[in-house]
């Protein structure tokens, strides 16, 4: 069994940006769940499938394979068989994703593959449930959270520097929404697990997030 670091948290909070960098510090491999639901999402948009329908997103299961490949020490996402990674980082892909991925047959899918990575390695796995549902028995957990306002200022910058034409009153309401939707649905909700430890970075940096989840780290694994 690895050394696991789940990080789990709402949308926005930078779970990504973080657990790449605290993988590359511990020379982890980093899984980005995320970046798996929003693959089975796109291949509903591809599709044009009815996201609202979970007899559809049961029957499409059964035609998606999502694998997770590392070219040059990044992480790349296939689906069936094609490399997707500049297509899932979309609003449209993540506002889906945060619909199709409520449903039993989506998370079933992909969590088989997350657990037999953690296994067989030591891992740095983000997303909603990975500390109370996909890897329960991680030595650390982290809840990494920021406000609203917070992570839609983040987003809104993002996107403006990639010359996107966006509102921020709008990323707000949708992160708002995302949220509402991620910690209300029935299945694996969002909520920090008993045993995690909260980070609030409204008011962090990214070396001051990263340095704090990186000592609560070598604390556990000295403790190991």
């Amino acid at each position: 069994m690895g050394f696991n670091i789940a990080i789990d948290g709402p949308a926005g909070a930078g779970k990504s940006t973080i657990a790449k960098r605290v993988a590359k510090e511990l020379n982890f491999v980093y899984v980005d769940t995320g970046a798996m639901y929003r693959a089975i999402a796109l291949y509903f948009l591809k599709n044009k499938l009815n996201a609202g329908d979970e007899a559809v997103a049961a029957a499409a299961c059964e035609n998606i394979n999502v694998r997770i490949a590392y070219e040059n020490g990044e992480q790349q996402v296939l689906l069936n068989g094609e490399n997707v990674t500049g297509q899932i980082r979309t609003e449209e892909a993540g506002n889906m994703a945060s619909v199709t991925s409520a449903y039993k047959a989506v998370r079933e899918r992909i969590l088989s593959l997350q657990q037999d990575l953690a296994r067989v390695a030591d891992v740095v796995m983000d997303g909603r449930d990975i500390g109370t549902c996909v890897l329960p028995k991680a030595p650390l957990k982290i809840y990494l959270t920021a406000s609203v306002k917070t992570r839609g200022e983040r987003r809104y910058k993002e996107l403006t520097e990639k010359g996107l034409a966006c509102n921020l009153e709008e990323i707000c309401k949708d992160i708002e929404d995302r949220d509402f939707r991620d910690m209300n649905r029935d299945i694996s909700p969002l909520k920090q697990a008993e045993d995690a430890v909260l980070v609030d970075s409204s008011h962090m940096t990214i070396e001051e997030v990263t340095e704090t989840i990186l000592r609560h780290a070598r604390e556990r694994m000295a403790g190991n």
